[in-house]
């Protein structure tokens, strides 16, 4: 050791030259002189005007290293001189492991090349290197390709941002790459409760379709992977951009020939928790990923989107490329590498990648509109194979990217920084029978097959149609059936009958006509409402408009074209104008409707139910009067009705008290403050305790039976049919009523398949022809005048009799008789009376033509007791008490 690191200090405890000392003998050090040069090498420190310190870079740089004798000594006590033997590689390997020993126990720890301070325990070599390269992609540097990937080290706290924000931080080497680690380990790892693996069958199914998209559960990545959820909303484009890289990868791993099929795998995402509406998106909701849902109005036309372009230089003829081009602007080269000319440079088609670009307007729902506003719409992009999976009317739920766009029309007329806003749809999903019946669970589809082995499965599911209406199982049951729709038919593509049933309701105020149609609109899987003072012809067909960007001519949708497959309700029927209500003819009957507009001739689908409401001539059904005089509709209209529904409110004491009954209970069960929701809600006309079905499994086996269920005529009774349309034609003429034609016919035939559909038939039998005319003869006998009724009533008594409980139609006939005998009271003494009795031998000469003999059990049923109906067996009367108000 040198006497300059030792000893140096010393003399510099006190200062060379002290004020008022003699210098003219300079004091050595060790009592040695020095020269004139060392003394003015050690003056420099006293020198006054060095304020700043030594200096050590300058001139005399030099004079700091020069050989100094008096300082270069080293101290013997210090110096090591012995002689030391050469360590063995083992003995120095032992001693190094010692030392580890001992600053594990003292807690210190050793530092690396880079300063970081590490504990070398169980610690080698391919550890080392891993944290290195960790920390220098985590600050940025480039990893040579050659590298493994698994040579990373995973980053524990991705959820440290370190200041960025997430978009800024996901692109960064060192998350990004941790990113695709965690999704791929998700993908290739994550297992179903049954221990198969579940994204891997997904893939396998995908390949197997030649589909390009695998759909990821965002529920299912929170659950196991909550770091990318997290970051997933506040950067979509950034994280799907990495998702789509190691789906491609994994799919290409699983089958390496797969990228002749496709170049690329998109990772759709699914199950976004929260759904918003199209009116509540604001600025916060800008470059996130949203979810919500609307009905399509219109579409664009698939067309081609640069993805991946090339340049020619025209002048050198060099490719330039490949560039890839982004949604918001024009990505071009600036001069070409080989002549540096700045062009022009034309695109090669025939390198170039395209991708397939649709857009399209979805709607606000009409059921999720604020009362009093007008519906709003938003623009969606649909890219790749999202395109042409929608149309106008469906109603779809779309996940994607809430982001900005220029349009130079909005800046016009609200200055610059106005933009346009647009949806890039990641998934999609059109909500229509297919899909909802794909989504039933195993339980589902059990519960249903075991609802069909009911063999009053009819009645129950008309019971359970509008359980909160009092009544009227006529119309329940005609809903019920048009509902369930028949089969349409298209021979060799040239003839199309349709299968769906069309239903009038007309009668007086306050028969719960449109809460009819207000519970349809609900319980059917695809409805559209409208009423007829507020629609117009083009509102309920379709209208064609100049589109505000390409100021080319195109369609959009009515009510009925959105109705498509599903139901289109009409209330108010009587209030629309003649001119708006010619134009659903038509559509109504051949299901399309035509358009030839401003150069556009073409037709659209309009397959759907019409369902609608009317109210009479003044107000009040006549029952003196025919249908076709009661109501101001023409005959076309009428006649393309399958179903014509007649509501009366008739004055009847006994009804009337049972009615008021039953809607004072409907209004206690459904108290917001009544905790009690036991109250009964029986319906006292019910002659047997059916059990209703559950309107959630009711929509189920609606969609199911619909879907899966084609009902053929193999089977049927034409001999049956054609007598029956024989008889209702003399009936017709010699009434002067309604004209029976030959869509009389094809009603009945859609009648007898939607009957079918009810009970899950594949073929239509003898049941479900004879509800049928049933049904059609209710309709037409409930259209004519009181007086024709009652005859036709006797004359088509066992086809009307059909599927009717006894127990029912003997009641019926006992409550016309007490009506009769209190209107004869009445009318003969003019007061009011609380009794009524009946011989049993006036009844049962009543009953004769329904061939009943044993009268007990109806005497003993439910119906009769509800009533207020004694019967006396020693009398032989039957006695009616009836509650009149004090």
């Amino acid at each position: 050791m040198s006497d300059r690191d030792t000893e140096s200090p010393e003399p510099f405890d006190e200062p060379f030259m002290q004020d008022g000392a003699d210098s003219s003998p300079v004091r050595n050090l060790d009592d040695e002189v020095l020269s004139e040069a060392d003394v003015l090498s050690l003056s420099q420190f006293d020198d006054p005007e060095e304020e700043d310190g030594e200096e050590l870079f300058g001139d005399n740089l030099e004079r700091d290293y020069r050989p100094i004798p008096a300082l270069d000594r080293y101290d013997g006590d210090v110096l090591d001189e012995d002689d030391y033997d050469n360590m063995s590689p083992g003995a120095r390997a032992a001693a190094e492991r010692e030392l580890q020993r001992r600053d594990l126990e003292e807690g210190t720890g050793r530092r690396d090349a880079d300063g970081i301070l590490y504990d070398e325990h169980d610690d080698d070599e391919a550890s080392r290197k891993k944290r290195r390269m960790a920390e220098r992609a985590a600050t940025g540097f480039i990893v040579d390709d050659e590298q493994d990937e698994e040579m990373i080290e995973s980053i524990e706290n991705l959820q440290d941002t370190k200041g960025h924000t997430v978009a800024e931080w996901v692109t960064m080497l060192g998350p990004k790459t941790e990113i695709a680690n965690r999704f791929r380990n998700f993908i290739r790892n994550d297992v179903t409760e049954s221990g198969s693996y579940l994204y891997k069958d997904k893939i396998r199914k995908m390949c197997e379709s030649n589909l390009c998209s695998l759909e990821v559960e965002f529920t299912n990545l929170a659950n196991k992977q909550h770091t990318l959820a997290l970051f997933l909303p506040e950067a979509p484009s950034e994280m799907i951009s990495i998702f789509n890289e190691v789906a491609k990868d994994q799919v290409l791993s699983m089958y390496p020939q797969y990228g002749r099929v496709t170049a690329e795998i998109f990772v759709r995402i699914t199950d976004l928790p929260l759904i918003e509406e199209i009116r509540t998106f604001k600025k916060i909701h800008l470059n996130q990923l949203v979810r919500t849902r609307g009905v399509v109005t219109s579409t664009t036309g698939v067309l081609p989107q640069l993805s991946i372009i090339k340049y020619d230089c025209s002048k050198c003829g060099h490719v330039l490329g490949p560039f890839v081009q982004s949604q918001s602007q024009e990505i071009k080269p600036g001069s070409c590498p080989e002549c540096q000319s700045t062009g022009p440079f034309m695109v090669n088609m025939e390198q170039t990648l395209y991708r397939n670009y649709q857009r399209i307007t979805i709607q606000e729902s009409p059921g999720t509109i604020p009362p009093g506003r007008i519906p709003r719409s938003k623009d969606c992009v649909l890219l790749a194979d999202l395109c042409d999976q929608c149309k106008p009317g469906d109603e779809i739920d779309v996940t994607g990217i809430y982001s900005n766009s220029y349009e130079g029309s909005l800046n016009t007329g609200n200055g610059f920084p106005v933009f346009a806003t647009v949806i890039m749809a990641n998934h999609l999903i059109v909500k229509d029978n297919k899909h909802i019946v794909e989504s039933l669970t195993d339980e589902d589809v059990s519960q249903i097959l075991k609802l069909s082995k009911d063999h009053k499965i009819g009645e129950r599911i008309a019971a359970s149609i509008a359980p909160s209406i009092y009544g009227h199982d006529y119309i329940k049951k005609s809903l019920a059936l048009a509902l369930f729709g028949g089969e349409p038919k298209n021979p060799g593509g040239k003839h199309k009958l349709r299968g769906d049933i069309n239903v009038l309701l007309c009668g007086d105020p306050g028969t719960a006509k449109s809460q009819f149609l207000k519970y349809i609109e609900k319980v059917a899987p695809r409805a559209v409402f409208t009423t007829g003072q507020g629609a117009s012809a083009v509102g309920l067909t379709a209208y064609v408009k100049r589109d505000h960007q390409s100021k080319e001519w195109t369609l959009e949708a009515g009510a009925l074209v959105l109705a498509d497959q599903g139901i289109c309700i009409i209330d108010e029927f009587d209030k629309m104008n003649d001119h708006d209500r010619t134009s659903i003819h038509e559509a109504m009957e051949q299901q399309s409707i035509s358009i030839s507009k401003a150069g556009i001739v073409t037709s659209l689908q309009a397959r759907c139910s019409v369902m609608a409401a009317a109210n009479p001539i003044g107000g009040r059904y006549d029952p003196a009067m025919t249908f076709s005089e009661n109501v101001n509709l023409s005959e076309p209209i009428m006649s393309r009705f399958d179903v014509l529904c007649v509501v009366r409110d008739e004055v009847d004491q006994a009804k009337d008290n049972q009615l008021a009954t039953f809607v004072v209970q409907s209004h206690m069960r459904n108290h917001p403050l009544n905790k009690d929701k036991e109250c009964d809600l029986r319906n006292p006309f019910s002659t047997t305790d059916l059990e209703p079905i559950p309107q959630d499994l009711l929509k189920k086996y609606i969609v199911y039976s619909k879907q899966n269920i084609h009902p053929k005529l193999h089977r049927m009774d034409q001999d049956k049919v054609a007598k029956m349309y024989s008889q209702l034609r003399q009936e017709s003429m010699m009434t002067g009523s309604l004209p029976i034609t030959v869509r009389h016919i094809e009603s009945m035939i859609r009648m007898a398949e939607a009957n079918a559909k009810i009970h899950l038939r594949d073929y239509v039998q003898e049941d479900d022809v004879n509800m049928a005319i049933r049904i059609m003869l209710e309709s037409f006998i409930e259209t004519q005048k009181y007086s024709v009724m009652k005859t036709m009533r006797k004359t088509f008594q066992k086809y009307l009799s059909f599927k009717k409980d006894v127990t029912e139609l003997l009641y019926f006939i006992l409550h016309q008789m007490a009506n009769d005998q209190l209107v004869y009271i009445r009318g003969i003494h003019g007061v009011s009376v609380n009794t009524i009795e009946i011989h049993e031998k006036d009844f049962k000469d009543r009953v004769k033509q329904i061939d009943v003999h044993d009268f007990k059990p109806f005497f003993e049923s439910k119906l009769f007791k509800n009533n207020n109906f004694v019967y006396d067996e020693k009398r032989h009367m039957i006695t009616q008490t009836l509650q009149l108000a004090e």
